[in-house]
């Protein structure tokens, strides 16, 4: 199975969810820009929201025992948030693999004009002793 890039990226699950945030002075850089780094925060904010729309709660699903763990982030920076910039992140899940899953993520405008972030996510869910494990849960979503 080849893997999905974010060039591009289309957002091909039929469950989407969105979420709407503001750039905060503090998250800018020297530059007047949005620092590289704060997007992932961005992005894995919209994840908890995304599972907790979904009925699942990420903090329970860590206090069961199953860590959903990323295991690898592809990020297209496509055009710089700036401080007060208000914007959306949508995100999708797809399967990857057996015991992979991703989320396809985009941030864009509110108005959805403008893409500033293009994603792909890979996580995988793992046991107490750190190993693959299947999640039914995760598996029902998929």
């Amino acid at each position: 199975m080849a893997i999905p890039t974010v060039k591009g990226i289309i957002m091909t699950s039929s469950f989407q969810a969105s979420i709407q945030l503001k750039v905060r002075d503090y998250e800018c850089d020297m530059q007047g820009i949005v620092n590289n780094a704060v997007y992932q925060n961005y992005l894995e904010h919209a994840r908890h929201e995304y599972l907790l729309e979904r009925g699942l709660d990420f903090a329970e699903i860590t206090r069961a025992g199953v860590h959903l763990v990323v295991i690898r982030a592809e990020i297209d920076y496509k055009k710089s948030l700036k401080s007060g910039d208000q914007f959306k992140v949508i995100s999708c899940l797809e399967r990857v693999s057996r015991l992979k899953f991703m989320f396809r993520q985009k941030i864009v405008s509110l108005d959805g004009d403008q893409t500033h972030i293009g994603a792909c996510v890979f996580c995988a869910s793992l046991n107490d002793k750190g190993r693959p494990a299947s999640f039914a849960a995760i598996e029902a979503l998929l």
